[in-house]
């Protein structure tokens, strides 16, 4: 019998996966974007040029005679299928089909150094030994960075004295008006954007940076050495990024509006398929299963591929429950501050000084003079838009010629200075509130201005309303110190850092680790004041920001060195060394506190601890994982199979030996537990350092808890060899009133006398109500 044609088996495919046609009067409902996962089984008919082709037929049979264009088609290097806008009723039409696993909601994201090389330890271009020469400063590898683009003039990105782009490089640079092809070179490598899923109006429509924010991270990870460097005359010294040989990939997927999740899994995409070995993306929103999380999705196509994917941990702190992008095979990074801080302090009338922060440098307030002093919330009106500094808010008769106290909060920080300018107020004092705790962050005001914290501000507040209708008014003054050093403690868990448990994944700890976040210098788009209000016209080549978004791409810089100097290592490899080898203590030799309250912090803020780049180049021992430890780890948190398939695009055969464990059983370089009376880990960690080595264990157990290992000691007869232990943790009754809940936690070390490999175990348990 004769083969059937490429057409006949394409009509067989339709008529199989497609029902009829429907009519234009029942698709009346509003559109909107998809991403549509397709089986990773189901294979183009020859017919067919391209996956899109292929694609836009099959709606165009399915949705005649009006049917929809493609935005997106993922090529399959980590993600195989396509987006597209549809009504609610192509979607469910859509949805039913036997190739189609699943239909995701394209939701919007948003956004999330002179000293910090120093402060970890990296040290300058001419040290003779450590992390960096090892590694050659990353000079093969590749980082992605997605993000709001890049600014390619900046000096942090020429390429003096770079060797030719690696062989391995897939990508290119497109070429717009407004970036030519030229503009990438041996350190850019490559450039692109992805705009379709949201039509940017009043932007670059190329990977030119309009906002800064991507140029920042893109120098933080791996800018070159720029010397003299500073904002505004602050933070002067010698710039670098984490590794500054490393070549860098960016695309844009950040645009005024946000940052839709199907642009961020198209440069997924291409960024797995053009070459790269890092993945850096400081972007975030809310958790959802891995199965509707595109983040979750693009970022295990490229751990499948070998390449590491950093990730910002959100700005949501101080409260709890509030870490994103939580998928263990990502590295979820929090934030800390520096040994490096800008002191700004009010002086009050009545001679007290408050310690506040600022980058100023503008006309300042005359030395020794002070100033009239008023609160914007007791302003006639409506108090609490006043007391934000909201625009249009204040009354110049009110203001003018005084220091202004305004609220944090609605408005940007900078924009508040703004608006008491606009009013006629010479200076601004800037309270945190309750939520925001005693955490400052430094912002290029367009004033006289400084940042105080929660108590301050009351103090201020009370100073204020304290005055008698017969005495002198309330006066102050702004003094501001510039830039000072070697700070203590440091570093500090920043206030806005977002905390865990993990909201999805309640046995994995979130974030992982910490890194500078606070207060960094790195580079800036000249066309991008440093306030980033449109009215402030001043210039930098360097701005100071903070976020999460600035510690994400330190470990996406560290993640290319440490891969430099051992190509051999898994993503999960380099995980567990900068998880393991992580500090938990300060420059006083105490646990890193709290910046929102002053207290100790603790791992649901720091996860692992503070990365430490140069004991994570030797670790002794890591905690490995292949892709299909993490298909277990879906089976054995109770996902369906198609589910699984969504995420990992492979067969999961969820029964038998994989259902009998449990989530927590994944090789993680850290032990959950939560509603547990007793539970037990089988963890596997691998000799990468010396040959023959013994490694010996010690528990310190969660307070009030039992924690044993077996067995106690490891023996490694040569590198490279695996070796299995058994952790068992029983907790006691806690006693706790409905809907209340505790965490404790403990660690697990093992030692060899020259490394030592440390994990936290962490016990949440909770009292229903």
């Amino acid at each position: 019998m004769a083969s059937p044609s490429p057409l006949f088996l394409l009509q067989i495919l339709l008529f199989a996966i497609l029902p009829s046609p429907i009519s234009p009067s029942s698709i009346n409902d509003t559109p909107s974007t998809y991403i549509v996962s397709v089986h990773p089984d189901a294979v183009k008919p020859s017919i067919f040029p391209t996956h899109s082709h292929w694609y836009q037929s099959s709606l165009s049979s399915l949705l005649s005679p009006s049917p929809p264009l493609l935005i997106h088609t993922y090529t399959g290097a980590a993600f195989h299928g396509f987006s597209v806008k549809l009504s609610p009723t192509q979607a469910l039409l859509l949805r039913a089909q036997p190739h189609v696993l699943s239909l995701l909601p394209d939701r919007l994201r948003r956004l999330h150094t002179t000293r910090s090389p120093h402060f970890l330890g990296l040290g300058t271009s001419t040290d003779s030994a450590g992390l960096l020469k090892d590694s050659d400063f990353g000079s093969d590898l590749v980082v992605a960075v997605l993000d709001t683009g890049i600014s390619p003039d900046r000096q942090s990105f020429h390429d003096r004295d770079l060797p030719p782009v690696p062989t391995k490089w897939k990508g290119s640079c497109v070429n717009t008006p407004d970036f030519p092809s030229s503009s990438c070179n041996r350190k850019l490598v490559g450039a692109k954007f992805f705009c379709a899923g949201y039509e940017a109006t009043n932007e670059f429509r190329s990977p030119r940076d309009s906002d800064g924010h991507g140029t920042h991270t893109a120098s933080i990870a791996a800018g070159r050495y720029v010397y003299p460097a500073s904002t505004l005359g602050y933070a002067r010294g010698l710039a670098a990024g984490m590794a500054p040989k490393a070549r860098l990939a960016v695309y844009k997927v950040c645009w005024t509006a946000g940052c839709y999740d199907s642009d961020i899994l198209a440069a997924f995409d291409a960024a797995v398929a053009d070459g790269v070995d890092v993945i850096s993306l400081s972007v975030g929103g809310v958790v959802v299963p891995y199965y509707l999380d595109a983040i979750a999705i693009g970022a295990f196509g490229a751990m499948d591929r070998g390449i590491f994917v950093s990730a910002s941990a959100g700005n949501g702190g101080p409260g709890a429950l509030t870490v994103t992008n939580v998928a263990p095979w990502v590295t979820t990074v929090g934030a800390g501050t520096l040994d490096r801080d800008f002191p700004a302090d009010v002086k009050l009338g009545n001679g007290k000084v408050i310690p506040g922060m600022s980058v100023y440098s503008g006309p300042g307030l005359a030395p020794g003079k002070t100033y009239p002093l008023v609160y914007a919330g007791t302003q006639a009106g409506d108090g609490y838009s006043s007391s934000l500094c909201l625009e249009g808010s204040l009354d110049p008769k009110f203001v003018a010629g005084k220091i202004v106290m305004c609220d944090r909060g609605i408005n940007s920080r900078a924009a508040k200075g703004e608006v008491v300018k606009k009013a006629g107020g010479i200076g601004m004092i800037l309270a945190n509130g309750v939520f925001d705790g005693e955490g400052l962050v430094a912002d290029c005001h367009v004033l006289p201005a400084t940042a105080v914290g929660a108590t301050s501000g009351e103090e201020i507040r009370r100073y204020i309303s304290s005055a008698k209708p017969n005495s002198p008014p309330p006066t102050a003054t702004i003094v501001f110190k510039g830039t000072r050093l070697g700070v203590k403690p440091a570093p500090v868990v920043a206030s806005f850092s977002a905390r865990g448990p993990n909201p999805e994944s309640p046995e994995i700890l979130k974030p992982d680790l910490v890194a500078p976040g606070l207060n960094i210098l790195a580079a800036w788009p000249d066309k991008v004041s440093p306030s980033g209000i449109p009215s402030d016209h001043r210039t930098t080549e360097f701005n100071i920001l903070s976020g999460t978004s600035m510690a994400c791409p330190h470990v996406s810089g560290l993640a290319a060195l440490l891969k430099a100097a051992h190509p051999e290592w898994s993503p999960a490899a380099i995980k567990s060394a900068f998880m393991t080898t992580a500090y938990t203590v300060d420059n006083r030799g105490k646990t890193m506190l709290d910046e929102s309250t002053g207290n100790s912090s603790t791992v649901m803020d720091f996860g692992s601890g503070h990365v430490h780049p140069q004991k994570a180049m030797d670790p002794g021992l890591v905690y490995d994982l292949t892709t299909f430890d993490y298909v277990d780890f879906l089976c054995n948190s109770n996902y369906t199979e198609q589910n699984i398939k969504v995420v990992t695009r492979k067969n999961a055969d969820c029964s038998g030996a994989r259902r009998a464990g449990h989530s927590g059983n994944l090789n993680y370089p850290s032990y959950g537990i939560k509603q547990k009376m007793s539970t037990h880990f089988i963890r596997t960690v691998t000799n990468v350092g010396d040959g023959e080595s013994v490694y010996s264990a010690r528990v310190v157990a969660p307070a009030g808890m039992v924690a044993t290992v077996k067995p106690e000691k490891l023996v490694f007869r040569r590198a490279g060899q695996k070796l299995n232990f058994l952790v068992r943790v029983q907790t006691r009754v806690a006693k706790l009133a409905p809907g209340g809940s505790v965490m404790k936690s403990g660690f697990i070390v093992w030692s060899d006398g020259k490394h030592n490999v440390t994990s936290p175990i962490v016990v949440t348990l909770q009292q229903p109500l």
